[in-house]
């Protein structure tokens, strides 16, 4: 699959509008009761970048951005600023944030990923988008140097323990970091006026979250 390691621009992104979608099958039964399949293991988000346009310039940059991208084509990253980090948004990544494994001695290979919920059905998204600089990790509780204990692909999310600093057997392996979501335009066409722009009129722009 077609994929540019570049973010969609964060000014414009920051205004739009979208979230994640689930797909579930909801069926009433005659008694009133209802039988609910969930279609999908994980969610999938969508935005619309219209919504962050505000100046002609803006409408200039998305056009530079969609053309390069050849529309549908190719993927992207993007900002999701309601969830970017491996913690709350106001807060700072620390390297314990997320629990992404447990060492075995053996296996140096861990995905980044994060937990949502923590009682009743927690879910675990992976992260294949982290942000080059700014992902922490530690070993049972001990910070790890990116050049001497581990390797990060940063266009998959997955970090590669050197030999030598293979976490041992039951070594909580913690991350944190902060990360895009990868997406693609979900149109072919940008529907543009000018005149109804100097009105108040929101292109639409529509986004969407590519699986990995």
């Amino acid at each position: 699959m077609l994929f540019h390691e570049t973010r969609f621009p964060t000014a414009i992104s920051k205004a739009s509008q979208g979230g994640p979608e689930r797909r579930t099958d909801v069926v009433t039964l005659g008694s009133g009761f209802e039988e609910r399949n969930a279609r999908w293991a994980d969610s999938r988000r969508s935005y619309n970048a219209g919504y962050g346009v505000r100046s002609i310039d803006d409408l200039h940059a998305v056009i530079a951005f969609f053309e390069e991208r050849r529309g549908r084509l190719t993927g992207f990253r993007w900002r999701d600023h309601a969830d970017w980090k491996s913690c709350p948004p106001s807060q700072t990544p620390s390297a314990t944030d997320q629990r992404i494994g447990t060492g075995d001695g053996a296996t140096a290979t861990f995905q980044l990923t994060k937990a949502y919920g923590t009682s009743f059905a927690p879910w675990t998204r992976t992260i294949n988008k982290p942000v080059t600089g700014t992902v922490l990790v530690a070993v049972g509780g001990l910070i790890q140097s990116p050049t001497a204990n581990y390797a990060l692909d940063p266009s998959t999310g997955k970090l590669t323990f050197l030999a030598g600093h293979i976490p041992s057997s039951a070594a909580a392996v913690t991350a944190g970091y902060e990360f895009d979501v990868p997406v693609r335009f979900d149109t072919d066409k940008l529907d543009i006026s000018l005149q109804g722009f100097a009105h108040g009129a929101i292109p639409h722009i529509p986004i969407l979250e590519v699986r990995l």
